[in-house]
């Protein structure tokens, strides 16, 4: 065992010893077998070395985050691509995103085992304004779904900050996704992303109350539900999940997108259940991988006993701020091994606070996701370092 020395609330210094290496890290390179379908929502990895202005230009070390992919694959998740997770709008550009598609979708076009992969489009190269319509907003969302499209991929249909923007009403939802679904060339992943992690999508579908802008939402599935696999909710909120889960279209899967709550959602009840689509399993991939084989077994116990120890873990990565949960993801794949630095596009390891990154470290170890609790002791001691505190 190995023990580091992390800061606490009360401006102290304690030692922590670590536990054990994580049972779910095995090594082996094999598919799992699972009755959910599930996606990790996966980051990407900076490029430290680039002569770029970090701020402004997302330098990305293509080697190891296309690697990281092949890690889920793998453990059999699927990889939702060039979505939130990947810093979409927070560091990643559309440019550098389709660039992240074509290159993810030619790795797993490699694969002999037709790993499964969804690819993010939106309208994030339209900048929301006064003078953007909803013409505009459309034609944006064409242009990106035609080109995840042209590159083979299956798409998810991101939430629009200009459509938000721009929408006066539940009906201007209603014309955009309605003309944008009728135009798909195989069904979608509808995705209603929460104003806890974007801001600027408050009111989306045309209501600030999530239950009446659920109705304008539902509308849109039923009437172009032969256009969607599924809808992924993020709102942080199971009840209204499985609300909305229970009026689903026949064939129209849901996918959790609560970071809070996923153990129970996916396990489900006689009702039903959800399906995953989370940023959470790029963090916990192993662990999600396990979990997922053992349901799948028959094995509800085993199951819960090993990802219901991941839930506090995510609920401090997705905390308040929630759009800030990145860092978090990306200091775990550090911590873990999968990349040589805690650097971030757009400088965003400097969005959560040393404190926070410490107790994210206990959160993992009682997780049991650290594959090697040494080189994740060294690492923490050299973020503290950074921070003065060698």
């Amino acid at each position: 065992m190995v023990t580091v020395t992390l800061p606490t609330p009360a401006r102290t210094l304690e030692p922590y010893t670590l536990g054990a290496a994580s049972p779910y890290w095995d090594g082996a390179a094999q598919r799992r077998s699972f009755d959910r379908v599930a996606f990790a929502a996966c980051h990407v990895v900076a490029d430290p070395l680039a002569e770029a202005d970090p701020w402004l230009e997302p330098a990305i070390d293509w080697d190891a985050t296309l690697a990281y992919r092949e890690v889920l694959w793998d453990l059999g998740l699927g990889v939702a691509e060039a979505m939130d997770t990947a810093q979409r709008g927070m560091g990643l550009a559309w440019p550098q995103a389709r660039d992240l598609i074509a290159r993810s979708l030619e790795r797993a076009r490699a694969r002999s085992d037709a790993p499964l992969i969804a690819c993010g489009a939106g309208t994030d190269h339209l900048a929301p304004g006064p003078d953007v319509t909803l013409d505009r907003v459309i034609a944006a969302y064409e242009e990106q779904v035609a080109a995840v499209e042209a590159l083979g991929g299956r798409v998810i249909l991101m939430a629009s900050r200009a459509l938000a923007a721009a929408a006066r009403g539940p009906e201007d939802y209603q014309r955009v996704y309605e003309r944008i679904l009728a135009q798909v060339a195989q069904p979608v992943i509808v995705h209603w992303l929460g104003e806890m992690f974007d801001p600027a999508l408050e009111g989306y579908w045309g209501a600030r109350d999530h239950m009446q802008a659920m109705e304008t939402c539902l509308a849109v599935l039923h009437d172009q539900a032969d256009k969607v696999d599924g809808i992924k909710i993020s709102l942080l909120s199971k009840e209204k999940e499985i609300r909305m889960r229970r009026r689903l279209p026949a064939g129209v899967r849901m996918y959790t997108g609560d970071d809070f709550n996923y153990a129970e959602l996916i396990h489900g009840d006689a009702e039903g259940h959800s399906d995953a689509l989370l940023g959470i399993f790029d963090a916990i991939a192993p662990a999600a991988s396990a979990a997922l084989a053992a349901l799948a077994r028959g094995a509800d116990d085993g199951f819960f006993e090993v990802l219901e120890p991941t839930v506090p873990l995510s609920r401090h990565v997705f905390q308040a701020p929630t759009r800030f949960y990145k860092t978090g993801v990306v200091f775990l794949a550090y911590l873990n091994g999968f990349q040589d630095h805690f650097v971030m596009v757009g400088g965003q390891q400097s969005a959560r606070s040393l404190l926070h990154l410490a107790e994210l470290l206990r959160l993992a170890d009682k997780a049991r996701v650290l594959r090697d609790p040494e080189l994740a002791a060294h690492r923490m001691r050299t973020v503290m370092a950074v921070h003065g505190l060698a």
